[in-house]
């Protein structure tokens, strides 16, 4: 199972980036997926996490700001990010959890490689 995600970038502050963070392999169903972040030199904290019926639950720093969506076919999340901030400069990093195949079947929580987008000011 990966995940790849894309979408990160340089921007200037008061800008918007979207993020996109496709699942792909022996893939039986993803619950869970969601966006965390890591700034320099901070710990990895949530951003957005959405279930697989469309619940969503988003950090306090980036309510009103961000959106977080996913396509259950295509197995994907999407994070739109608008009004940013220097602070949201971070590596982020895509998660999901759910049930793959290998032979039978097991419970993953697989992470994306991180993308990195920076905000100037």
């Amino acid at each position: 199972v990966q995940l790849q995600a894309s979408g990160g970038g340089l921007v200037q502050s008061g800008g918007s980036l979207r993020l996109s963070c496709a699942a792909s392999g022996n893939i039986i169903r993803i619950n869970g997926m969601g966006w965390y972040r890591q700034a320099p030199g901070k710990q990895c904290e949530l951003v957005a996490t959405i279930t697989r019926g469309g619940t969503t639950n988003y950090a306090d720093s980036v309510k009103g700001r961000f959106t977080i969506s996913r396509d259950n076919a295509k197995n994907t999340v999407y994070l739109q990010m608008n009004s940013l901030k220097p602070e949201d400069t971070a590596v982020y990093y895509c998660n999901a959890d759910g049930f793959y195949s290998s032979g039978g079947y097991y419970r993953g929580d697989y992470w994306g490689q991180g993308t990195l987008v920076t905000v100037s000011s």
